[in-house]
């Protein structure tokens, strides 16, 4: 079934073209609005980030603000969200942020961060995550600054900002360290907990929880949560039901079936990140042959190559 192209209401449109992306509002009425756009802006709007609320990015959303919420207490409860690359770990990190933004004190210069989002730097020693830090907050750094300066310059600006919870991106790249830089990061994970109490959600692959498990205080202290890879059933099914009603597509995109997602898991190897790029790219097709839907036709027309793919045309390059 198409949707027609007569003028929709002028203030949906003006919503979609000020860069509100579709899936925020969850519309049906603002979908078909998008649909009535041109075909740049509707592209566009397809290869935007969005964000699906499946039913586990869900759960790592609601634990994180109940964890948010929880007092100032001695030893606070963290959080450990593991997963494979490219599932969907840094979409839920960047959706929780924007629900809890940083902005001005009325009738003050200072500004509150009440979510502070950092990175594990690649080698990971203390230095350079406090230098990470003091960056995330915005802090100027000295160069060749020393450990006890960018540690009391960024313990003192994560209470002036009022942090009341730090993410840690990346932590399996805990492991790339040496074993004594591994034992001193992970006694500042330890350090950073008790100075500020707060909760603090580390984020990352299965090494990131091999890191955490060889401290036998932090594995007790990080509840883990698993981002699994997709399988087939009806979570699979309502997953590619809400793409494709976040697509601004004319007709509508009859995805949600056992063969069409047996077909999406064999060729993305079940990650959202891969799943949503095949879609895209079969969206793109749509629009650009006419098709206006995201079927067969299209997900075959689509430009995407497996990880698989391009593992294999990679290697052949090598030869």
């Amino acid at each position: 079934m198409c949707i027609s192209r007569r003028t929709r209401q002028s203030s949906l449109l003006k919503i979609l073209n000020n860069g509100d992306t579709v899936t925020d509002f969850g519309n049906q009425t603002l979908i078909e609005a998008a649909a009535a756009i041109p075909n740049e802006e509707r592209l566009r709007r397809i290869k935007a980030d969005r964000w699906i609320g499946y039913t586990r990015a869900q759960a790592a959303i609601k634990r994180m603000e109940e964890l948010l919420c929880c007092p100032k207490k001695l030893r606070m409860p963290n959080l450990l969200i593991i997963g494979p690359t490219n599932n969907g770990k840094s979409m839920i990190v960047e959706k929780f942020r924007r629900v809890h933004p940083s902005g001005a004190v009325p009738n003050t210069e200072k500004e509150l961060i009440p979510v502070v989002v950092v990175q594990t730097p690649s080698e990971p020693s203390v230095v350079r995550f406090y230098t990470m830090l003091l960056a995330s907050l915005g802090s100027p750094i000295r160069p060749r600054a020393k450990l006890a300066e960018v540690e009391y310059l960024a313990l003192k600006i994560m209470q002036e900002v009022g942090a009341e919870m730090l993410i840690i991106d990346e932590l399996h790249n805990v492991l790339s360290g040496k074993t004594d830089m591994r034992r001193q990061f992970l006694n500042l994970l330890r350090f950073l907990g008790n100075e500020l109490r707060i909760p603090i959600v580390g984020v990352g692959t299965r090494d990131a929880y091999l890191a955490i498990r060889s401290d036998d205080q932090l594995e007790n202290r990080f509840e883990p949560l698993l981002l699994p890879v997709w399988e087939e059933g009806e979570e699979l099914m309502s997953l590619l039901a809400s793409f494709a009603e976040s697509m601004p597509l004319r007709c509508t995109s009859q995805i949600a079936t056992v063969e069409t997602s047996r077909y999406i898991l064999s060729r993305t190897g079940g990650t959202i990140g891969e799943i949503a790029r095949l879609l895209v790219s079969a969206a793109i097709a749509a629009i650009e042959t006419g098709e206006e839907c995201i079927n067969q036709r299209t997900l075959s027309l689509a430009e995407y190559e497996s990880p698989a793919e391009r593992r294999r045309a990679f290697e052949r390059m090598l030869v």
